[in-house]
C-alpha cells in the first residue's frame, strides 16, 4: 500500500474471471494391461504373473492368464487383483513356453468372470485359442448380429467385443 492507501501493484484491465477447467478429465487414463511371452525351458507363468503385476496399475478389476505347451491352452482367470488370482499352486499348474495374461480395466461390459481375459474358443480345425484384447470396438452390436447371420459360433453370446473377435478369429483362422 502506498501513502494514500491504494495497492501500487499493477492492475488487470479487464475484470473478467480466470477462463473454466475444461469439461473433460485430461488426467491419467489406464485401459487393460496385456502380457505376452515365449520363453522354452522357463516358467511362463511365473514371468507373465510378475509381468501382469508391474501392470496392474492399467487394471484391477479382474486379471488372468492363457498357458500353451503347443498342444493345449489352459486359461486360469478370476475377479481381482493379480495377487489375489494367483498363487502358488495356480501357477504351477499353468505348464508351457507360450502365455498371454490380461489385466482388466472394464471400459465396455460389466466386471464380471465372464467378461475377464484372456477369452478362449475352440477354433473350427479343433484347435484352442486364446485372446488377450486392449481397447474397443465401436460397432460390436453390429457385428455381433453380422456374425450370428453368417453363422459364427458363439458370435451371439459374446458377452463382449474381445469375446466376439475371438469367436471370429476361431471361426475363420484362415482369414
Amino acid at each position: 500500500m502506498d501513502a494514500a492507501g491504494n495497492d501500487p501493484r499493477p492492475t488487470s484491465p479487464t475484470s473478467e474471471s480466470p477462463p473454466e477447467p475444461p469439461a473433460f478429465d485430461d488426467g491419467p487414463k489406464e485401459e487393460c494391461g496385456v502380457f505376452g511371452v515365449w520363453a522354452p525351458g522357463e516358467e511362463v507363468s511365473k514371468l507373465t504373473y510378475f509381468g501382469l503385476f508391474a501392470l496392474q496399475h492399467r487394471g484391477q478389476e479382474a486379471a488372468g492368464m492363457a498357458v500353451s505347451d503347443g498342444r493345449q491352452i489352459v486359461v486360469f482367470k478370476d475377479l481381482g487383483l493379480v495377487s489375489q488370482v494367483f498363487d502358488e499352486q495356480s501357477l504351477s499348474s499353468l505348464r508351457g513356453h507360450l502365455a498371454v495374461g490380461h489385466t482388466r480395466y472394464s471400459t465396455t461390459g460389466s466386471p464380471t468372470w465372464e467378461n475377464a481375459q484372456p477369452t478362449f474358443r475352440t477354433t473350427a480345425a479343433g484347435t484352442g485359442l486364446a485372446l488377450g484384447h486392449n481397447g474397443n470396438l465401436v460397432n460390436t452390436a453390429e457385428l455381433a448380429v453380422k456374425a450370428a447371420d453368417a453363422g459364427v459360433p458363439g458370435a451371439f453370446v459374446a458377452t463382449n467385443d474381445s469375446d466376439l473377435v475371438t469367436a471370429l478369429i476361431a471361426a475363420r483362422p484362415d482369414l
